[in-house]
């Protein structure tokens, strides 16, 4: 079984989040049946961008990283206190970890801003929320990141992309990496795309 950690950082986008539970959990029923997906955070109870709650099924110290085989992060609100927990030494360690061990990470919008925080997108390509109202892509630059102002990029194990849209086809490309292109067609297929 290939095990994915969903990583929830109080304020996380709700939607964000469902993505992943949504195609790997279909992938577990309808497509190959080889994943499962696991969310952790530091907290018993997360609060999401938009005042909804949830809770985590384990908290990030009880879990063991090296059991795990791909890592999805959900981006959130600064002014839900989304970067406190993104922005967190347990946070960052998960990340390097994932990345050290060239195991897919997966992120949606500002998800990236907590992966460049991490030290792992340093001359590496990535995006990151591209609203021309937005500050995120500027910040992205002062990691030493690559910035490129795409919907999605994927630079060798790591995805980051540029918004909430982008969070279907961000989860097909975690499958793929995790799968095969002709076993996501077919969850995609079943699942309407």
């Amino acid at each position: 079984m290939t095990k994915i950690l969903l990583l929830l950082a109080n304020g996380f986008e709700a939607v964000e989040a469902s993505v992943f539970t949504d195609v790997l959990g279909w992938n577990k029923c309808e497509g190959d049946g080889s994943t499962e997906v696991i969310t952790a955070g530091l907290h018993p109870r997360l609060q999401c961008t938009w005042n909804f709650q949830v809770a985590p099924e384990k908290l990030l110290d009880e879990i063991e990283l090296e059991e795990f085989d791909a890592l999805a992060i959900p981006g959130g609100f600064e002014e839900a206190h989304f970067y406190d927990d993104a922005f967190s030494e347990p946070f960052q360690r998960v990340i390097q970890h994932f990345d050290y061990h060239k195991k897919p990470i997966a992120s949606i919008c500002v998800a990236s801003l907590m992966v460049a925080h991490s030290g792992v997108l340093q001359n590496r390509k990535a995006t990151t929320y591209n609203h021309p109202t937005s500050k995120r892509l500027a910040q992205l630059k002062q990691y030493g990141v690559q910035v490129v102002n795409q919907r999605i990029v994927r630079d060798e194990n790591i995805i980051t992309s540029s918004n909430p849209g982008t969070a279907f086809d961000v989860a097909f490309m975690l499958l793929e990496m995790l799968t095969s292109k002709e076993n996501t067609e077919k969850v995609k297929d079943l699942m309407g795309f």
